[in-house]
């Protein structure tokens, strides 16, 4: 399972919540992230983002799997922080990652895809003025949301692969495969938008 773009139906009150307010809600979340600093701060964020989880019914254990690449992420993070600058805040770095994941795919998990790009659309129209079409940068976030649950399926693949020639130890042996396959996808899926005159 990946996190974001895996959007469910379901009945909770953040399912029923305006896209708007979703939006909103994220931002001053990234806000907060970003502009608090300290332990107590980045693990209260933590628990806003967790209860938020909650709120919205995510399975706990498709969830966790989902978190497990980020927490590796952030657990790098973390121990070069806490090398380099201490524990403090190399909790606070791990906290955040994580903060700002789930409150990301909390987003994507309660709103369709359709009815999240038209609010990104209506959200980006004052970004016409310095010559930013709104619906290019809805596309935009359309390829991201499709692209992170491609690209974890093509790690998969590929450690997959790795692990029946009992080469997974080595990750020169998957990543390097994985890397160019996702650079090489990224390639065709620009020079089809290209060629179609959606983007330059």
């Amino acid at each position: 399972m990946t996190l974001l773009g895996a959007h469910r139906t379901a009945r909770t009150p953040l399912d029923r919540a305006p896209v708007g307010a979703k939006l909103a809600g994220l931002a001053l979340l990234g806000v907060a992230v970003v502009a608090t600093r300290g332990v107590p701060a980045a693990l209260v964020l933590l628990g806003v983002a967790v209860a938020a989880a909650a709120v919205a019914a995510l399975p706990p254990r498709p969830t966790l799997r989902g978190l497990l690449p980020v927490l590796v992420t952030a657990l790098l993070a973390g121990a070069y922080q806490a090398w380099a600058r201490g524990p403090a805040p190399a909790v606070e770095v791990v906290a955040d990652l994580l903060t700002l994941v789930l409150g990301a795919a909390v987003v994507t998990a309660t709103t369709p895809a359709d009815r999240l790009l038209d609010a990104l659309a209506r959200a980006a129209r004052p970004l016409r003025r310095v010559g930013v079409p709104p619906d290019l940068v809805a596309l935009a976030v359309a390829l991201v949301l499709r692209s992170v649950p491609e690209i974890a399926r093509t790690v998969h693949e590929v450690r997959d692969a790795a692990r029946a020639r009992g080469a997974e130890r080595d990750p020169r042996v998957w990543l390097t495969p994985a890397v160019l396959r996702v650079v090489g996808r990224a390639r065709d899926l620009g020079e089809a938008l290209a060629a179609r005159g959606i983007v330059d």
